[in-house]
């Protein structure tokens, strides 16, 4: 049995794909590019904008369902540009606090829209 999550706290999906679904105790959380929900457009044109609104999209759909950052166990990061990794990590820095989840971090050739960075997360449902 699975549940999906919507808010409008966050992008709509782009495409055929929820922003979140929870199966078995666990959440997974699509892809989050950094898109202001309340203007539809880029929160930035940095990396460091641009992870604080994915990230802040992806605090916001787990919110919905009363589920918090702390309940986060895994993290993929897609960059643009590797070079941009340190921005992208001082800011992250900022949603994660004690005992961090686990975490991937790649370089990819081109990200929907052109965005700087897209980041998608697993959280357990329960505390």
């Amino acid at each position: 049995m699975k549940k999906v999550f919507a808010t409008t706290n966050a992008p709509g999906a782009i495409g055929p794909y929820s922003q979140a679904v929870q199966a078995g105790g666990m959440v997974f959380v699509s892809g989050q590019l950094p898109i202001d929900p309340a203007t539809g457009a880029f929160a930035g044109d940095d990396v460091k904008s641009q992870t604080r609104q994915s990230l802040t999209n992806i605090k916001n759909i787990l919110a919905s369902e009363g589920i918090g950052m702390d309940q986060v166990i895994r993290v993929g990061v897609f960059l643009k540009d590797m070079n941009t990794f340190g921005d992208m990590n001082e800011v992250y820095g900022e949603f994660f606090e004690g005992d961090y989840p686990a975490r991937a971090a790649v370089e990819v050739a081109r990200l929907p829209k052109d965005a700087l960075v897209e980041i998608e997360a697993v959280a357990v449902a329960e505390k």
